[in-house]
């Protein structure tokens, strides 16, 4: 997969100039899909941040020269987490950690 990323960002770099960021970015988004199955995102770019939610093992950030490509399938968050030996709560109640809050000043 990551070498399918590499190769990719290569060939949209011959296609495209290196400042047609939003035209690489759909080149390699829709390979991906292609190949991969649908949800995937793609953000290209020579300064971003990111704060993102994605599927476990489908995440790459890398760069080419000045130009950085993060790609990634989409997640819900909602996923199912792996089964575990301990007891599920009653009702589907689930107990989320209590997070402590600093006074306000």
């Amino acid at each position: 997969m990551q070498q399918d990323a590499l190769q990719l960002a290569a060939k949209a770099l011959d296609f495209f100039d290196v400042t047609d960021a939003t035209q690489i970015a759909r080149f390699i988004k829709k390979e991906f899909d292609r190949i991969y199955g649908v949800g995937w995102q793609c953000i290209v770019g020579t300064d971003f941040g990111s704060f993102v939610t994605h599927c476990y093992g489908c995440f790459i950030h890398f760069c080419v020269g000045s130009l950085a490509i993060l790609l990634f399938k989409g997640s819900t968050g909602l996923e199912p987490e792996p089964e575990s030996e301990s007891e599920p709560e009653p009702d589907g109640d689930h107990q989320f950690p209590t997070l402590p809050l600093k006074a306000a000043a």
